[in-house]
């Protein structure tokens, strides 16, 4: 078998450099094309992306391509399948995606945050009774459509610790008990990888990097004890992504694993490096997640020091520290950025860039690469020298207290809202009308006055359905917001915004994050004009909605040459700005969002008191403006609500919106046991699947809700926005979920 190369990555964005990937799935959902259509358009990105890598000079290549998600793939093709969709064996695409999202009475798989990242993954289901064993062979065939690719596949470790258990499985049972099952099914693949000429495979383990409440180390031995002592299979490269592996690199070393990739940009050297030493080692010193150039002479260094500390038996390679899906395709596509801020950016063509001049400096000595050392010196010195940069200030806590909940209860109750308020999490369907609106606006083919005058019309049809609806607190709808932060990040000093820096958020969904690159302020009020005109047309409550602090940062590419803590305070004071103008304005419910806020909680837990403290803080900042008689909420998504109940706690928050169909209303068990004392709302149907549940389906997550919550504090409300969903399917189900309100207060 041949050595590993000194340069490589470890997974590339998969949805295309112009979302081909998206608009392929989404045909097919529409009727408009076959599954073989379909399958033929994503083969064409696959290959497009091999040719792109080649092209700039990577000949070590991963076969990462997912057409929803990653660890959806390797569940289903190792037999992890919900047994309520009666689907056995190797699954066609159109099954694939059914079990994605769901179809008729059968809910999808619920869908969390992928570690402190903003990607989404869909959870395993495993039971007992789950047939575990090789289905297919997807993997295989990916791996083989050209020569010399790596297969990534997520490890059996970060499988079973990220499943849960499948519905009516016995209360004490836990998917880690299947943990030998799923290795033995890793070890059919492995053997049929190696049959078809694989000579490397990719495992990714970030669940190494974590700490879980079992014993991890114990894991690692019990699946790479097995799978390394295989004769029949390829070499194994275990890539520990997203921090650092501290406790399970000496059981990972004491396994005949051939190579281990490190995330040197999340967790440094690790102390005991030394036990890989006469490995291949990849060293992932350009980050995978932001898009800021790299240092290349402090990863330099970097290199060197591991060299040193790992000796010359050691097969030393240059990668990134995770897979690129986190950033976008190519900077140089960006032509309407500043072209001082634009020469500051790498997105992952510029990545594999950095990764080929180190990995040859590596080889070559950095002689060799000077000149590209120098020009990385010169960038961030004229970085560090802008302007823009250097002018911010950190506006420090302020007064971030409110009076106590109890007398904001007392001065909120004119608001009239009574047992179980009906509301919405803000955003109602993004049309094709208003996205051409917006794109005829942005051509200058509207003027300001006609692209005011179209979303004011659409402000009215959405506040008049709303009546009709029989909602309760009603909300604009925000058809000028082409997204949640984006929307802001162009209305605030500090951010710019890019034409094709999309990424993946979960399935064929796609997001292009803002660049906060300099010092934040608010010029003017971003919000006040539209939530007036709405609040015009309607005698029921009108919410005011902003996204938080910690979100703009979490959905943003955020400055790495100053604390978050920071940067979230200068966000929460442009906020806290806003608060007070849309309370002038006569905005008595304002909603700040922070459906992020689990999101960038550290994975390790000594890590996560001093984020707990900023981002609490920050959002208290930013609603500490507000009178008693102001009905602040907030909302999150995808939160795992007991790990961070206290946080959620210390936003002081009048009503917390979250995230609970998915997951059949978990969240109310620690509700329960903290005995959370604020007005919560548990979504009761999931927005992120097409299909309507009935007044039935939630009436009941109704009364399990209301079973642990006071009716009074109780709100009912869908798991999030609206925006990406069809009117037809959006009133059937806010018509039942009304309904179904009325049933459970009678």
């Amino acid at each position: 078998m041949s050595l590993f190369p000194r340069a490589t990555v470890l997974g590339y964005p998969r949805i295309g450099p112009n979302r081909e990937t998206k608009k392929a799935v989404e045909a097919m959902w529409a009727g408009r094309a076959t599954a073989d259509e379909t399958a033929a358009a994503l083969a064409a990105v696959r290959a497009g992306t091999r040719a792109r890598l080649s092209e700039l000079g990577l000949e070590a290549q991963p076969a990462d391509f997912s057409a929803y998600d990653q660890v959806w793939d390797i569940s289903s093709s190792i037999g992890i399948v919900p047994a309520r969709f009666e689907l056995d064996g190797a699954l066609e695409l159109a099954s694939y995606f059914t079990v994605a999202r769901g179809e008729g009475s059968r809910p999808p798989l619920e869908m969390t945050k992928w570690f402190d990242s903003n990607y989404h993954y869909l959870v395993p289901e495993i039971g007992p009774e789950t047939q575990i064993r090789l289905v297919d062979d997807r993997v295989v065939q990916l791996a083989t459509e050209a020569p010399g690719l790596r297969p990534v596949v997520v490890g059996p470790v970060t499988l079973a610790l990220l499943a849960k258990a499948a519905d009516g499985a016995p209360e004490d049972f836990s998917p880690l008990s299947r943990l030998d099952d799923i290795v033995a099914a890793y070890v059919e693949l492995l053997a049929r990888l190696a049959e078809a000429g694989v000579e490397w495979v990719q495992l990714d383990e970030p669940a190494l990097t974590a700490d879980w409440p079992v014993d991890v180390p114990a894991l690692v031995s019990q699946a790479y004890g097995v799978l390394a002592s295989r004769v029949e299979r390829p070499k194994l490269l275990v890539a520990a992504t997203y921090g650092e592996l501290r406790e399970n690199l000496a059981p990972l070393a004491e396994t005949a694993i051939d190579g281990v990739a490190l995330d040197l940009v999340r967790g440094g050297i690790p102390a005991d490096v030394e036990l890989l030493a006469g490995r291949t080692v990849v060293a992932g010193v350009v980050s995978g997640r932001n898009i800021w150039r790299n240092n290349l002479r402090a990863s330099a260094a970097l290199l060197d020091e591991l060299r040193a500390r790992l000796g010359e038996d050691t097969r030393l390679a240059v990668a990134t520290s995770t897979s690129l899906q986190h950033v976008p395709h190519d900077v140089s596509r960006e032509t309407s950025l500043p072209e001082d801020v634009r020469s500051w950016l790498a997105f992952a063509d510029q990545k594999v860039g950095e990764i080929l001049t180190l990995a040859r400096g590596l080889e070559e000595g950095w002689d060799a690469v000077e000149q590209e050392l120098a020009l990385s010196d010169a960038v961030r010195e004229a970085r560090a020298a802008h302007p823009g940069v250097r002018a911010g200030e950190d506006p420090g806590a302020g007064a971030s207290e409110r009076v106590p909940y109890e007398e904001r209860v007392d001065a909120q109750r004119d608001l009239g809202l009574g047992a179980l308020p009906t509301t919405t999490i803000g955003s109602f369907p993004q049309t094709s009308e208003i996205r051409m609106a917006r794109a005829a606006h942005r051509a200058g083919k509207l003027s300001d006055e006609q692209y005011d005058d179209a979303m004011r019309a659409e402000i009215l049809h959405v506040v008049k359905l709303q009546e009709e609806l029989g909602l309760d607190v009603l909300v604009h709808g925000e058809a000028e917001r082409n997204d949640m932060v984006q929307y802001f990040a162009e209305l605030l000093d500090g951010f710019l915004a890019t034409e094709h820096g999309w990424v993946q958020s979960y399935g064929s969904r796609c997001t292009r994050p803002s660049i906060l690159w300099g010092a934040v302020s608010r010029p003017a009020p971003m919000t006040v004009a539209w939530s007036s005109y709405a609040a015009s047309l309607t005698e029921k409550p009108m919410k005011g909605m902003l996204t938080g602090p910690v979100t703009i940062l979490a959905w943003s590419f955020v400055r790495d040459d100053q604390p978050l803590g920071v940067t979230a305070r200068q966000v929460a004071w442009a906020l806290r700005e806003e608060v007070s103008d849309l309370e002038a304005a006569g905005i008595r419910i304002i909603q700040v969002d922070e459906p992020a806020l689990r999101e960038l909680l550290p994975l390790r837990a000594d890590d996560q008191a001093e984020y707990i403290d900023w981002s609490v803080g920050s959002f208290r900042l930013s609603t500490s403006s507000a009178a008693p008689g102001t009905q602040i909420h907030t909302h999150l998504c995808y939160s795992e609500f007991n790990e961070i109940i206290d946080a959620i706690d210390g936003l002081d928050a009048d009503v917390t919106s979250i995230e609970a169909s998915r997951s059949r209303m978990e969240v109310l068990e620690p509700v329960r046991d903290r005995g959370y004392a604020r007005g919560i709302g548990p979504g009761v149907y999931d927005i992120h699947s097409p299909r309507v549940p009935s007044v039935e389906e939630i009436e009941e997550q109704l009364r399990l809700a209301a079973a642990v919550i006071e009716p009074e504090r109780l709100w009912v409300n869908p798991d999030c926005g609206l925006k990406t969903r069809a009117y037809e399917e959006t009133i059937a189900s806010l018509a039942n979920m009304v309904e179904a309100a009325r049933r459970v207060r009678g």
